[in-house]
């Protein structure tokens, strides 16, 4: 349903360049990079990414620090989503509550039928577009088929996550033997953050020119799984694979509801899928909570 690449590659890039500065005769003379002229339309939307979009904008623009950057692409995106309706062994949107129907962020919503597609308009850009298009009112028969392909999917998801009081549950079990027990196989590979589609951690660096009169400052996706992301006052606060899984986890659900009101996660199943000793976060709550794994 969903591949390792999320929309977030599009509206919070990997790499970009956010100033710039060039030396002149009267010293350096330091610029702003002028906006991008970019729209994207997003077409194939799955309804964990539509949450995992409306989390960044919790995190990018819906506070009082926006980013330039993401708001201009997150205006102009054109969103196309599609209710999936199969689900695979990694999907837990369900108990995220993020899925598996899309039920808002999006401008049109497709339902895909063996001969056809059901089309949800969710915004006046939507409906313009749709103006635009040969359609027919759906038959009580076609939306009822769609409802049962979606049915369908929520019916496949056989993973689950508990996620009553899970805030204070990781919080309170900072000292829990388990996160040892994870980090014996953790590789800190970085796999799972560089794949969720909410993980927003970045560092920025400068890059000269090779002649040395021109100065990029370039932002780049970086990771609480790696070993210097931490590095402060001379020295790495987590330098063991043991807080730096216990960092990751307890910030995606626990302390991100702290600072923006929300669960980091969506329950795409991403970081389970592409783990490549299949550590399933799913199954570590389960152990810190004391059900069975």
């Amino acid at each position: 349903n969903v591949g390792p690449h999320s929309w977030k590659q599009y509206l919070f890039p990997p790499r970009v360049a956010v100033a710039s500065a060039k030396q002149t005769d009267d010293g350096w003379q330091f610029d702003d990079v002028p906006p991008e002229e970019v729209a994207f339309a997003f077409l194939g939307v799955r309804a964990c990414d539509l949450a995992a979009i409306s989390v960044q904008d919790r995190t990018f623009i819906h506070d009082h620090y926006i980013d330039p950057i993401y708001r201009d692409r997150r205006e102009k995106a054109l969103v196309i989503a599609v209710n999936c309706t199969q689900a695979v062994s990694t999907c837990f949107c369900a108990s995220m509550n993020s899925g598996p129907r899309c039920t808002k962020g999006f401008d049109l919503a497709l339902t895909e039928l063996a001969d056809d597609f059901v089309v949800e308009i969710g915004s006046p850009r939507g409906e313009e577009l749709m103006s635009h298009l040969a359609t027919r009112e759906a038959t009580t028969e076609q939306v009822t088929r769609a409802e049962d392909a979606r049915r369908q999917a929520f019916e496949q998801i056989t993973k689950r996550m508990d996620t009553t009081d899970i805030r204070d549950l990781l919080l309170g079990n900072l000292d829990h033997p388990r996160w040892s027990e994870v980090a014996e196989r953790c590789l800190s590979c970085t796999n799972c953050t560089m794949v969720c589609p909410t993980c927003f951690c970045s560092s920025v660096k400068d890059v000269p020119s090779i002649n040395g009169d021109h100065v990029e400052r370039v932002r780049e996706w970086d990771t609480c799984f790696n070993f210097d992301f931490s590095y402060t006052g001379g020295g790495v606060i987590r330098n063991a694979i043991r807080s730096r899984y216990r960092q990751w986890l307890t910030h995606k659900l626990a302390s991100w509801i702290d600072q923006f009101g929300v669960s980091g996660c969506v329950g795409c199943g991403r970081c389970i899928t592409w783990c490549p000793v299949a550590i399933d976060l799913t199954e570590e709550v389960a152990a810190i909570r004391g059900g069975p794994t």
